[in-house]
């Protein structure tokens, strides 16, 4: 499966240009957008209908930038499909999300949801997380002169759950980083959408 995964795009018209033209390039299966799509919702119904033209579904959670209701709002759940505190399957491949934060170090909401969604998981099925903030304690939380900043319930969702990739955003010091923690591919791909393939 071939996924387009980006994050942060901030309303940024030159990188949304040019993201749009990628997954033109490309054609991957899905577009992952792990949030903060606009600035504090500036021009975010414009900017979706842009990713809508494409024809690609893309699955959105909310940053700290946008509601979990603007999400709502755009969501056609064909071209783009809400996956705040929800699942998406394609093929054998289940895409988990919870957007909005970035900053606590842990989430006690997304604890409780995520132990429910573990219990729906099959043996052979292949998981994906998609968050705004990053796990804890990895290279793509670690901030200059101040260590690590991550959430630690999401670091146990990766010791329990094994996902093959866990998508995040949030901290602009660490776009284009990535890391691995067990089996996990993580990374923060930032605005301008890295292609991977599962």
């Amino acid at each position: 499966m071939k996924l387009l995964v980006f994050s942060d795009l901030h309303s940024n018209k030159v990188k949304l240009k040019k993201l749009i033209s990628k997954i033109k390039k490309e054609k991957p299966d899905l577009v992952i957008n792990a949030g903060d799509t606009s600035d504090f919702g500036d021009d975010f119904k414009k900017i979706a209908k842009e990713f809508k033209k494409t024809k690609i579904p893309m699955l959105i959670i909310p940053g700290n930038h946008e509601s979990p209701k603007e999400i709502k709002e755009v969501s056609d759940n064909k071209t783009i499909i809400n996956l705040h505190k929800k699942s998406f399957t394609l093929d054998n491949t289940i895409f988990f999300g919870y957007g909005t934060g970035g900053f606590a170090k842990r989430e006690e909401e997304f604890e409780l949801i995520s132990k429910k969604f573990r219990k729906t998981i099959k043996k052979d099925s292949k998981i994906v997380l998609i968050t705004h903030g990053p796990p804890y304690r990895t290279k793509v939380d670690l901030l200059p002169r101040i260590g690590h900043r991550g959430c630690f319930s999401y670091t146990h969702f990766l010791k329990m759950a094994k996902p093959v990739l866990h998508v995040c955003g949030h901290f602009h010091e660490t776009q284009g980083v990535k890391d691995k923690f067990d089996k996990t591919l993580i990374i923060n791909p930032g605005p301008d959408g890295v292609i991977l393939k599962i």
